[in-house]
């Protein structure tokens, strides 16, 4: 029995319309993946920023402690002075070796990369004379204007470093189990109306707040409080 062969059928192919709805597909896919990308790489980058500014700012308040623990009394000199815009310490050198002693400051400067916290240090003395002239430096220092490490950085000795990132802060000072402003004699009964002014001795306590502008990294309100090695309980 003879079979005729069946013709066979044309290949089909795509038509326009099912071959723009497949690259519509494939950019909406695209488009999805890229926006997933971007945001992966936008909060590692957010959370590499915190990271750095956590770090910088432990070490920044280490050092702050570092200079209270080693503040010293010496006779005729400051231990500790804040006028509203520099706090001024007089500490040990550190050297056991060869003991010296150092004024350090504290204050904020307005700079090219905006408003930061800033350390200055003189090199080591160990003279009332040269201590004088290091605490007068490290007032002047506070009113320059310019964001550059200033004219006691360099071979001189010393030191201007620039810091993190702070829109203000304020100094508390706990005395007689009572914290008060920096700078404000507390009254007591003896001196009912204490004019203001700088303490002479070293407080027990010293409560640090600052304000961290907003940013890609810390911001908000931090309170650190630093107790004198000598108080034998934790002040809060």
């Amino acid at each position: 029995m003879d079979r005729t062969p069946s013709r066979a059928r044309p290949a089909r192919g795509f038509t326009l319309i099912e071959l723009l709805v497949a690259l519509a597909v494939m950019a909406l896919l695209a488009l999805v993946s890229w926006r997933g990308l971007d945001g992966m790489s936008r909060a590692t980058t957010q959370n590499q920023l915190r990271a750095d500014a956590v770090l910088t700012l432990q070490t920044t308040l280490a050092q702050w402690s570092a200079d209270l623990d080693a503040v010293v009394a010496l006779a005729q000199t400051r231990p500790i002075d804040w006028d509203g815009r520099v706090l001024r310490l007089t500490r040990s050198g550190g050297d056991a070796a060869n003991p010296s002693v150092l004024v350090v400051a504290w204050t904020l400067r307005a700079g090219p990369d905006g408003v930061r916290w800033r350390r200055w240090q003189s090199p080591p003395f160990s003279t009332r004379g040269a201590w004088q002239q290091a605490w007068t430096q490290a007032a002047s220092w506070a009113q320059e204007n310019s964001g550059a490490q200033g004219s006691y950085g360099g071979p001189n000795g010393f030191s201007d470093t620039v810091l993190i990132p702070v829109q203000n802060w304020q100094l508390y000072y706990f005395r007689n189990d009572v914290w008060v402003p920096a700078g404000e004699l507390q009254a007591t009964p003896a001196n009912p109306q204490a004019p203001i002014g700088s303490i002479v001795s070293m407080p027990d306590g010293v409560r640090l707040v600052l304000t961290l502008p907003p940013g890609d990294g810390l911001s908000g309100t931090l309170t650190r409080d630093w107790v004198r090695p000598t108080v034998g309980s934790q002040r809060s």
